[in-house]
């Protein structure tokens, strides 16, 4: 816990039924608030994260990974939480992890980004290539260098959110979020993490062509949207 307030931490989830029962158990073994969107999913994605001890919320059709975290941050600031730190289902993000984030807290960043920066050598070459290249086109509306802004190992400030909204429903609002932070004079700061496994590609539901689309979308309308709060 720390001094500016309780955190909760949310892993939105869709057929991760293989994994998600020991990513819940690890991460439990961190911090004591743990809630599962599962985002529709047709396995026992659920089930098991019950069974491991997750709170768990279900979106009856797959909407996306923005949708389940925009469920997710509205349930929990409804009930007081300051911030929430997000990881993924898949194994990827290691919860042993989540205390790096947590030690940079106390600081005042409004976004904490776990980075895989320092890893990037390590993914395929295509992988590499699309997050170096979106990190820098995304740090460029931005107006700021972000290294790794496709991470989903995150801790959010209420407060960030509140103003910035969470508003796009799939992959996109990730990157379109760094963006509006910045914009807005939020502070971002970036933590190098470990990994369980570098390149994520068979376990990821991101569809490069679309997906790609919509956060350059996104990123367009957040560069140039005003200050009005999106909404979560």
């Amino acid at each position: 816990m720390s001094d500016r307030g309780s955190i909760a931490v949310v892993i939105p989830a869709f057929n991760a039924a293989p994994s998600i029962g020991d990513v819940v158990q690890r991460t439990l073994a961190q911090m004591p608030e743990v809630l599962v969107i599962d985002d529709g999913s047709n396995d026992q994605t659920a089930e098991e994260a019950r069974s491991a001890g997750a709170e768990v919320l279900i979106q009856p059709e797959n909407r996306g990974k923005g949708a389940a975290l925009r469920l997710a941050f509205t349930t929990l600031f409804e009930r007081g939480f300051a911030g929430v730190l997000t990881l993924d289902a898949d194994g990827q993000h290691l919860p042993e992890e989540i205390p790096k984030l947590m030690k940079a807290w106390p600081g005042g960043a409004d976004l904490i980004l776990g980075s895989r920066e320092h890893l990037f050598a390590e993914m395929a070459r295509i992988r590499r290539a699309s997050n170096g290249l979106s990190s820098r086109a995304i740090s460029f509306a931005a107006g700021r260098v972000v290294a790794d802004v496709q991470t989903g190992f995150r801790l959010y400030s209420r407060s960030l959110l509140e103003a910035t909204g969470f508003p796009e429903d799939r992959f996109e609002a990730e990157s379109a979020v760094v963006v509006r932070a910045a914009r807005r004079g939020f502070t971002i700061e970036t933590v190098p993490i470990r990994l369980g496994f570098a390149d994520g590609r068979c376990t990821s539901h991101y569809r490069p062509l679309v997906d790609s689309l919509r956060i350059a979308r996104a990123v367009i309308r957040a560069r140039f949207e005003g200050h009005g709060r999106p909404g979560l």
